[in-house]
């Protein structure tokens, strides 16, 4: 027993008698082994008490030394070390299991991933049948899936669920070296996507391989990985595109004999992205519906999914009456005498999941509720039509003629479609026919009338299931303004149909298996045949390798106008041709080894496949072709009032049979119908009732029925595989082919001759011997030159596309084993690779610098940016701040000026008021400012006129003020004006005598007093010097300021003084200050100087002269 174990801890066991042992170790780490395996449970305690992380629960080294498991090992240095460093280099042989990005052991990690050489059948030693088939089988009971052919995947099916596909899996399979990690699904998609965005060229992957190989699952696992690679910013797009598949599915896939889920149409799928490698929308083409599935099935098949789907779920949610379906016996179409299809879909809860997951597809990918709405009721019509039954009558003229007995599911498909029903039942039993410029209606026997409800069935499925697929395609077209739709690349997956052999074979499989030998045929020339004519062009020597070529097949096939699918539309044109003279016309014309008829087998021919011998039965093959849908029908369907239905009637067809996506202009012929068809069935206050039109207008109606008279399903076909090529050769193509283990679609069984012969047919051991012996890559000098020019040269230099320069690329790149021919350099498939990883790693480098260098100079912008930002920020913010500094002055100046207005207003009010007294006074009139001045003054000029008049109307200015011992009589005017004349004096007395007759008028002009005092002081000459008082600080209150209205202006006043001389400088004691010589009003005011306060009662008012005022501070 050897035990390993790392950690810190395996220090403490390490001997200094043993340093080779502990030499040879890894870091860290300690070797147990016992001599027998019988102590492997004797000696696992001591190992587990060892590992204890607490170190006083661990044993010591003496006690180590002296266990009995220790103890074993002494003497055996030599023989241990060896053993332990052959172990240790069969590890580093072997490579590390599991390795992080430090370079340690997580334990957490479950992941284990490991290559190894056997992963490319191309190293095998010895090549031939068994020893392929051998490794196939060792890998597939190792639940190894996935083998390599150079760089052809080969796919087993499982049939199980493996726990490889996990996001944890996308991340690994990314941009790595193919070696690194075992074959996976993942790679090959990787490859794909990686080629698609270093060359900037298309890419194709092709799935190919019998039914039940895994097709289906494998183009889901391409698409989700896709998806991961091209990680597009919008999230609902990556999920609009996974549900493609699932919704494409449901419609177009049913369960066969062979396979649950087998594909019954072909489809190519394209994945847009842009030159960055963004996914940017899808595209589906589909190819060749099974429409017949529709109407019928073979023994132990099924219809397709969704008819199962919808009804299990409409059952669920109690709707199967609004869409008019039975909840006891099933419908006609979905029936079965094998199994009991009612109680499936009631108790089978994977019907309902189902239908909830196709609900939910819907709502992702953008259809809108009345668009389901309308696809459940044709689908619902559909099955109800599966249910009408026709009888035959007689009558006196007509003995063919058929009828509707029970007119219930008739009446439940035409309220569904939104027609009539007498309209519907006539367009089935009858028919119009034209014949020199005259219309005849005929009846339809019962046989035809069948055959006309099948055809309108196939043609409402085939239609709904085209329109479905261009609903889809409209709403995952790529967003121009994301990407111009020239400019992007795309990625294309083919799943299509497999090769079919069944007990019966009949139209559907010879279609299906000429697809599939188109298929393997385009393998054959991408893989054996360009390859191997190159070589010779080139003078390349290299050995040919021999393989089935299926071109002559091909050609009995599709040749003109002696093939197959030729003979058979030139037969399905005879109105009187039968299956029997099909197959007597194929045996007369085809001369084909490829092509047999059986001895005592009617209605039978035989085909020699790549895939092997099938025998087709002709029963059905004419009317197969023809699929005719008449006219009538399409009338009817074009009256319905459901939009859906009238656009798929509408719109016309291509040449592969599909639905257009533009749509057709209908006009209201083309909606009505024909005299003929509507006679006798107009009905008064009937709701269906078409208008009338010109017959022949009507019988020119569109140009896809008629058309569809001269297209046979054969010649859809035709063009459906030219379509399918045209797109296939565009793109760089990788193949996947898948092989199915056994018939029984069991797990891990793995039947050598069933896979044998997949093997044989599908070319792998020459495919093996091929990539083994020659060069799958063959690129032009000129294009080598210019891709990989960066491995040996400068960045900055464009070297010649020489021979030479492509040798020093490649000698630089240390690549062996390839070969230069006249024009191109040949590679084996894994030199590509190399030199991608190569080339990646060099422009890895470019682009970390790159980045620093763009790093610096946008850090240099955009300190330059914040600079110039931060500059323009202090601009605005000083413009705004002076702006808002202007507003709130102009706001002050504004309430200063109300204010100054409001106390003017009072003051003026309140010496009225006084005046109105009529108190004892002196003979004296009032002499006061003027009013009709101080309205027009500023707030500052006011408040100092103020002022002034107050103090002298309380100080004498109103009359006689004993209490302050001044009168103002002759003798005190005389003091105050002592050098004024007598002629001056006289005049004075007179206007005052003149003015006391007027002091109770309050519309006097005391303007003129002033105006006159003035002229009386400018002949006076200088003022007399009053007697001086002590000057009062500045913000002292007046002692006679006694009155509310006083006290109130002087504290307005005051708060005016602090706010001013807080931002002026103090004046010293006498400094005057001039005021400014634009005052006007302060103009009229004459000096006046300080007086003793004691003095003041006694002395005469103050005088008004011209001239500044002077302030005393």
């Amino acid at each position: 027993m050897t035990v390993w174990y790392s950690d810190t801890r395996g220090r403490q066991f390490s001997d200094p008698d043993s340093e080779a042992l502990a030499r040879s170790s890894p870091p860290g780490a300690s070797v147990w082994q016992s001599s027998s395996e019988n102590s492997t449970f004797r000696n696992a305690q001591v190992i587990v008490r060892c590992l204890i992380k607490d170190f006083e629960a661990r044993p010591s080294v003496t006690h180590l030394l002296e266990h009995p498991f220790i103890k074993q090992a002494h003497g055996k240095e030599v023989p241990l070390g060896r053993q332990l460093a052959t172990l240790i280099r069969e590890q580093q042989d072997h490579g590390c299991k599991t390795k992080t990005k430090h370079e340690r052991i997580n334990t957490r990690k479950t992941l284990i991933i490991e290559s190894c050489p056997d992963d490319d059948l191309v190293n095998l030693e010895f090549l031939d049948e068994e020893t392929i088939i051998t490794h196939l089988q060792k890998r597939y009971d190792e639940l190894q899936v996935y083998t390599y052919v150079g760089d052809i995947l080969i796919a087993l099916n499982p049939f199980q669920n493996l726990s490889i596909y996990s996001p944890q899996f996308s991340k690994l399979y990314h941009g790595v070296k193919r070696a690194d990690n075992p074959p996976h699904i993942f790679a090959t998609a990787d490859a794909a996507y990686q080629g698609m965005v270093t060359f900037c060229k298309d890419q194709c992957i092709i799935i190919s391989g019998e039914s039940g190989a895994g097709k289906t699952e494998s183009a889901h696992l391409i698409v989700q990985h896709l998806t991961f690679l091209g990680k597009a910013n919008n999230r609902t797009l990556r999920e609009k595109i996974l549900q493609v598949n699932p919704l494409v599915e449901a419609f177009g896939n049913a369960c066969t004999a062979i396979n649950d889920n087998s594909s019954r149409f072909g489809k190519y799928l394209e994945m847009k992205f842009t030159p960055t490698g963004a996914v940017m929308g899808a595209k589906i083409s589909e190819y060749l519906l099974e429409k017949s599935r529709v109407i019928k099935q073979a023994t132990g098949e099924k219809n397709f999914h969704i008819f199962y789907y919808i009804y299990a779920g409409l059952y669920h949610q109690k709707k199967l009456k609004k869409y008019r379906l039975p909840d006891r016996t099933p419908p006609r179409y979905i029936d079965s005498q094998y199994c009991k299809v009612m109680q499936d879909i009631v108790s089978s809860k994977l019907y309902k999941e189902q239908f909830d997951a196709i609900q939910d597809c819907f709502r992702i990918i953008g259809f809108t509720e009345e668009e389901v709405t309308s696809v459940y009721r044709i689908l619902s019509a559909i099955l109800n039509t599966g249910n009408i039954v026709f009888t035959a009558i007689t009558s006196q003229h007509q003995t063919d003629k058929s009828e509707v007995p029970n007119s219930e599911a008739l009446e439940n498909a035409a309220s569904l479609l939104s027609i009539g029903p007498e309209e519907l039942q006539e367009a089935l039993t009858s028919h119009c026919v034209v014949t020199r410029g005259e219309t005849i209606i005929r009846t339809n026997t019962v046989d035809k009338a069948t055959d006309v409800r099948d055809a309108m069935s196939k043609a409402l499925y085939g239609r709904l299931f085209s329109w479905i697929v261009n609903r889809i395609n409209a709403l995952l077209q790529p967003d121009m303004n994301i990407c111009a739709a020239e400019s992007g690349m795309n990625v294309g997956i083919l799943d299509i149909f497999g090769f079919e052999n069944f007990k019966k074979n009949s139209f559907e499989q010879l279609c299906i298996n000429i697809a599939n030998e188109q298929i393997q045929f385009y393998f054959n020339q991408h893989i054996f045949a360009l390859e191997q004519i190159e070589y010779q062009s080139e003078g390349v020597d290299a050995s040919l390798v021999e393989y089935e070529d299926n071109r002559p097949i091909l050609d009995m096939f599709l040749q003109k106008p002696m093939g197959l699918l030729s003979l058979l539309d030139e037969e399905s044109r005879f109105p009187q041709a039968t299956d029997q003279t099909l197959v007597d016309k194929f045996e007369d014309n085809l001369r084909y080894k490829y092509f047999w008829r059986p001895k005592r087998v009617e209605l039978c021919f035989g085909i020699q496949h790549y895939a092997g011998k099938v025998l087709y039965s002709v029963n059905g093959f004419l009317e197969k072709n023809r699929d005719t849908l008449p006219a009538d029908i399409v009338v009817v369907l074009r009256t319905s009032e459901n939009k859906l239905l009238q656009q798929l009637f509408s719109s016309p067809l291509t040449k592969t049979g599909n639905l257009a996506t533009s749509r057709a202009r209908v006009t209201a012929a083309s909606r009505s119908l024909p005299p003929q068809l509507s006679s006798g069935r107009n009905k008064v206050g009937s709701s269906y009732a078409p208008s009338h039109v010109d017959t022949m207008e009507m019988m020119r109606h569109p140009d896809e029925t008629t058309n569809m008279r001269r297209q046979t399903v054969a010649s859809y076909f035709r063009y459906s595989l030219m379509d399918l090529l045209s797109k296939m050769v565009v793109g760089q193509p990788h193949f996947v082919r898948c092989i199915k283990p056994n018939d029984d679609r069991q797990a891990l069984r793995f039947f050598k001759e069933r896979v044998m012969l997949q093997l044989r047919y599908t070319g792998i051991l020459e495919t093996v011997n091929i990539r083994r012996q020659g060069y799958s890559h063959r690129i032009l000098f000129e294009e080598f030159v210019n891709r990989y020019y960066y491995l040996a040269f400068r960045a900055h230099q464009m070297p010649e596309t020489s021979k030479e320069n492509a040798v020093a690329i490649l000698e630089r790149a240390k690549l062996e084993n390839w070969v230069l021919g006249k024009t191109k350099v040949f590679l084996k498939y894994y030199h590509v690779e190399q030199l991608n990883l190569l080339l990646r790693e060099v422009i890895g480098r470019v682009v970390v610098i790159q980045a620093y260098t763009k790093g610096w100079l946008g850090a240099r912008r955009y300190r330059k940016e914040k600079g110039r930002r931060k500059h323009a920020a202090v601009i605005i913010q000083s413009v705004w701040r002076g702006y808002v500094t202007r507003q709130n002055l102009k706001q002050i100046k504004k309430e200063r000026d109300l204010a100054a207005v409001r106390i003017q207003s009072g003051a003026i009010g309140c010496v009225e008021s006084e005046d109105s007294k009529g108190t004892s006074l002196t003979p004296r009139p009032v002499e006061r400012p003027p009013r009709r001045s101080m309205l027009g003054l500023t707030a500052q000029r006011a408040d100092v006129h103020i002022q002034i008049t107050m103090e002298w109307r309380r100080q004498g200015g109103t009359g006689m003020r004993e209490s302050k011992g001044w009168k103002f009589t002759a003798e005190n005017k005389c003091s105050l004006f002592p050098e004024v004349g007598p002629d001056s004096q006289d005049r004075r007395v007179k206007d005052i005598k003149r003015d006391k007759g007027r002091a109770e008028d309050s519309a006097a002009r005391p303007c003129r007093e002033t105006a006159r005092l003035r002229d009386t002081q400018c002949k006076q000459g200088p003022v007399a010097k009053l007697q001086q008082r002590t000057p009062r600080r500045r913000g002292q209150q007046p002692k006679l300021l006694n009155s509310p209205e006083d006290s109130l202006y002087y504290n307005q006043l005051n708060r005016t003084l602090d706010y001013q001389g807080s931002k002026r400088k103090p004046r010293k004691l006498g400094q005057i200050k001039v005021l400014d010589v634009e005052d006007e009003y302060y103009k009229l005011l004459s000096t006046v100087e300080s007086i003793p306060e004691e003095d003041y009662g006694s002395g005469p008012p103050p005088t008004l002269s011209r001239g500044p005022l002077v302030s005393q501070s």
